[in-house]
């Protein structure tokens, strides 16, 4: 099976820059020589990832690489130093917490349509006796992790302290979470330093949370806005009344319904919306009323319809 540089990083064809960069900081941290010393099959993969890495990250390279679709095929077409070229690995490794400090050798291959050229092996000073080792002394950081936190509409709402339990590495580990009030479905907290443990006396990597606000049997929210739904005879709607209205935070507020108030009319309730983050406008709490037609109805209610009708209602 043809080797491809998208499977070779795990990531979709449609994958974004950052996502293809973070792919590749992953693997690079786990088959890094310094993680894996005296292991061929781990040095073997990572110069493939780092291949991969070559190419995809670079807009030009990518758009070349998918009009082959495959790697052997793209090999085909370009060098080792084509793929290489303006890639630093010295600095991509840097950046990941590697250190620097390694030398490069020159070596000499062959360019399509020419004869032999000298270029800089990407990989000499880390599989080499010389420069490489100086990573592993390097503090490096290490891996930032994510985790899916559920949270009630009320929490999201009005914030709270939230303890959580994730398995790190080889333990369970508690930690604490404070909601800020107003927080939404899409969105992530970032706790620094509670990923995994750094190498080397590095620090540690930064818990991200994604979050996920959980449906609510009552209030529906649509943005920093809640709405409700109340339900009300036709008599009531003709004439008016008063309905007793609860809100997110457990308190009940009585609402005057204007005669002649038609199906699906929303009232806004001012301020008694989701906080704004950020220092945004705080939203309202719109209830939506609904008007209960009856299915059946007695002799004495068909004659009252029937009048009423007759006389143009």
């Amino acid at each position: 099976m043809a080797e491809d540089y998208y499977q070779v990083l795990g990531v979709d064809k449609k994958a974004s820059a950052d996502e293809i960069k973070k792919a590749y900081r992953k693997l690079a941290v786990k088959w890094h020589p310094d993680k894996n010393p005296n292991n061929k099959a781990a040095e073997e993969k990572f110069k493939k990832i780092s291949e991969a890495y070559a190419v995809l990250s670079d807009a030009k390279k990518r758009d070349e690489y998918d009009q082959f679709g495959s790697a052997d095929r793209y090999r085909q077409q370009y060098s080792q130093e084509d793929i290489f070229r303006d890639f630093d690995l010295d600095e991509i490794l840097r950046s990941f917490g590697f250190g620097s400090g390694r030398g490069r050798t020159t070596f000499r291959t062959s360019r399509r349509g020419g004869g032999p050229q000298d270029y800089e092996d990407p990989f000499s000073g880390i599989f080499s006796g010389g420069g490489g080792r100086h990573y592993a002394n390097m503090p490096q950081k290490g891996q930032d992790v994510e985790y899916n936190l559920s949270i009630s509409l009320e929490e999201s709402v009005m914030g709270s302290d939230k303890k959580i339990s994730l398995q790190m590495e080889n333990r369970i580990e508690d930690i604490n979470v404070k909601i800020p009030p107003g927080i939404s479905s899409g969105k992530k907290l970032r706790l620094p330093g509670k990923g995994l443990a750094g190498y080397n006396g590095g620090q540690n990597g930064d818990l991200y949370l994604n979050v996920n606000v959980m449906p609510h049997p009552i209030f529906a929210r649509d943005g920093n806005d809640l709405y409700i739904e109340k339900t009300i005879k036709f008599t009531q709607a003709a004439l008016g009344t008063t309905i007793d209205v609860p809100t997110l935070e457990g308190a009940t507020k009585r609402l005057k319904i204007a005669p002649g108030t038609q199906n699906n009319t929303k009232i806004r309730m001012k301020g008694y919306g989701v906080p704004g983050l950020k220092g945004s406008l705080k939203g309202d709490q719109y209830v939506k009323i609904n008007i209960e037609v009856p299915k059946k109805l007695t002799d004495r209610q068909i004659k009252l319809v029937d009048q009423l009708a007759n006389e143009g209602m």
